[in-house]
């Protein structure tokens, strides 16, 4: 089972989640996870998981410490941190512009397919992976602006409510309070179709009969599905961050970081708008 976040689907660090919270020590212990045909960084045929010799003379076990050209957590953070500061630089420029909401919608569309295009290369593009976020800056800055022009306040609430649930969901996981295995994932990869596909449909039914399509994101309901909404980012999260660890520690290469800054900034916007879409329903006249 792959991850739901389409960034991870092509590279799979740890499919399905299979792997314990920390793979290298997990693996030196016998859990029955590690080299899980699953997770393709475990395998003995993967260059990157093989026993390496340190300067001891001594083998090098998986989640040893990091050598020269593969992923780190201070590189994920690095690229994480560019990645993210184009969008909110893009984001800022567009509001203080007060660019109209058409432009962030087109936006928004070569976002999309920017996203869409990087998902499904085969190795990660830093250039390609910036202009998406120079332009979905641009799309969070222009609808931000609009909403908070009609609920002040709505473009704050959305950034703290979105730095709450990061932080939340990174200290469960480190706590161990969130488990990725399997079935953590099977539930996150269903729960995630079964709400696109109605926003899908809602959107349909919008275009074709006008208003609001079936109500799903108006109204009571439209609360609902936008808490279902910030619960799955936060869900997306704890799948991120365990690719993420398990690309470490299996020692994915250095250049995967970007692909991990990337799919980190694809759910924190997802969580963002979603928050922003609820607090706009609940202030909103």
């Amino acid at each position: 089972m792959r991850s739901s976040n389409p960034v991870f689907t092509r590279r799979g660090f740890s499919q399905g989640g299979q792997a314990g919270f920390n793979a290298g020590a997990q693996h030196q212990t016998g859990s029955p996870y590690a080299g899980s045909p699953q997770n393709p960084y475990a395998q003995p045929a993967n260059p990157y998981a093989q026993q390496q010799m340190g300067p001891d003379g001594t083998m090098m076990q998986p989640g040893a410490p990091a050598r020269a050209g593969v992923m780190t957590i201070d590189s994920v953070v690095n690229r994480t941190a560019i990645t993210l500061g184009t969008v909110i630089a893009t984001a800022a420029v567009a509001w203080i512009m007060d660019l109209p909401l058409g432009i962030g919608i087109v936006c928004a569309l070569v976002g999309m397919g920017l996203a869409l295009w990087q998902s499904f290369k085969r190795e990660p593009s830093p250039p390609l992976i910036l202009a998406y976020a120079a332009v979905e800056g641009v799309f969070l800055g222009c609808i931000s602006n609009a909403i908070n022009q009609a609920v002040p306040g709505a473009a704050m609430q959305a950034v703290l409510g979105t730095m709450a649930v990061f932080a939340g969901v990174l200290f469960m996981y480190k706590q161990r309070i969130i488990r990725v295995n399997a079935r953590f994932t099977k539930f996150v990869v269903a729960a995630s179709i079964g709400f696109v596909l109605l926003m899908a449909i809602n959107l349909i039914v919008a275009l074709i009969g006008g208003g609001d399509g079936l109500g799903l994101r108006s109204g009571g309901l439209g609360i609902l599905f936008g808490v279902i909404g910030i619960v799955l980012g936060a869900c997306f999260l704890a799948l991120d961050f365990k690719m993420v660890e398990d690309g470490v520690a299996y020692g994915a290469p250095e250049k995967e970081s970007w692909l991990a800054a990337f799919g980190l900034t694809l759910t924190l916007v997802w969580i963002y708008l979603e928050f922003l879409r609820l607090i706009a329903i609940l202030q909103g006249d």
